[in-house]
């Protein structure tokens, strides 16, 4: 893919991309925000931003809930805009973004059935760009097998769901085994996708999708322990995509404890800071929070090459963050815990 050809095809929509990107709020708005009393003047700082008046129509008093779903909506409109005047193969890039929140919608509606929650309660919490026609039939399925030959046989997801059949009912601990199955299909099948659009796209996309599956055989490995899945169930579950592939992988199997993983993130540079930076104690970033460090780190470095596609990855990303921010604040303003309200993650 020469730059000539790229510029012909998308140069239009990654220019648009990079108008939204330099929208992203800064430390500077967060200082702002984080001085704000109530959520009526969170509002009116962000109006002195790219949100603009995204919230004017909202009555008083006014909600967390509902800014994080106008946020939501921002984002989904935006990206919707990007999606539908894109072509070939950019198009087909897209639509793979948004298979990860598919699946999240899939294991939301499941785990809420199970919970004997209505469908109709929890279409509303699903996110948008991950909808699908099919996600409010789940409810009919009893067993995953159910839930690949009746919904999702026809969907872009059924090339992964079929790897993860199994005959027993739905419980917590097969739902979980369902959504790690699928991310792991999902993220190995876009790097091999990204791997053939070669040059910088392949160069951005695998060093953040290698991120994303070693972080999930991280939180695989610390989320089993204590419970009845098997280590050779657990090593199932790893992507073979990222950095730990294969002995980081193998060196995971075989942890008994936190300790015996920070050890093996001890072999990889980029990973060790993360665990020897994290900490439980009052003002500590956790582990999660410093993995959130790193991604945003590694998405503001997509956007210094030009002639990719990363570049609209690591913009949804970095917007995910900006609208965790931003709601963390508002959580903080509502809560009256403005003590904690600094514990956010600086993107630009």
């Amino acid at each position: 893919m020469t730059d000539m050809y790229f510029n012909i095809n998308s140069g239009y929509l990654e220019g648009l991309l990079r108008g939204f990107r330099s929208g992203i709020l800064t430390s500077t708005d967060y200082s702002n925000l984080s001085q704000c009393e109530t959520l009526e003047d969170l509002k009116l700082h962000l109006q002195g931003t790219d949100y603009g008046n995204f919230l004017a129509n909202e009555p008083s008093p006014l909600r967390v809930s509902v800014i994080d779903e106008r946020l939501r909506e921002k984002l989904v409109t935006e990206f919707g805009h990007l999606r539908q005047q894109a072509v070939e193969p950019l198009s087909t890039f897209l639509d793979y973004i948004t298979y990860g929140y598919m699946i999240d919608n899939i294991v939301l509606v499941i785990t809420g059935v199970l919970h004997n929650r209505p469908v109709r309660e929890l279409l509303p919490k699903c996110h948008k760009l991950g909808s699908f026609p099919q996600l409010e039939l789940i409810h009919i399925a009893n067993s995953a097998a159910d839930l690949y030959n009746a919904i999702l046989v026809d969907t872009p997801l059924g090339p992964y769901f079929s790897g993860c059949i199994s005959g027993g009912d739905f419980n917590e601990m097969n739902i979980e085994i369902i959504r790690n199955t699928l991310y792991k299909a999902y993220l190995e099948d876009f790097y091999r996708f990204c791997s053939t659009l070669g040059g910088t796209t392949a160069e951005s996309m695998c060093e953040l999708l290698a991120f994303e599956a070693d972080r999930r055989a991280f939180i695989i490995t610390i989320n089993s322990f204590g419970t009845e899945l098997t280590k050779d169930d657990r090593a199932l579950l790893y992507p073979k995509c990222g950095k730990l592939f294969p002995y980081g992988l193998a060196a995971l199997a075989r942890c008994d404890d936190y300790e015996q993983v920070r050890q093996v993130a001890g072999f990889y540079a980029e990973y060790n800071a993360c665990f020897e930076s994290c900490g439980s104690g009052p003002g500590e970033k956790t582990l999660e929070d410093k993995f959130f460090e790193y991604e945003v780190n590694l998405n503001r470095k997509a956007f210094l090459y030009h002639f990719n596609y990363g570049v609209f990855y690591s913009y949804v990303k970095l917007k995910e963050q900006e609208n965790r921010n931003i709601v963390w604040i508002a959580e903080c303003i509502a809560q009256g815990q403005k003590g904690k309200i600094d514990n956010y993650i600086n993107i630009f």
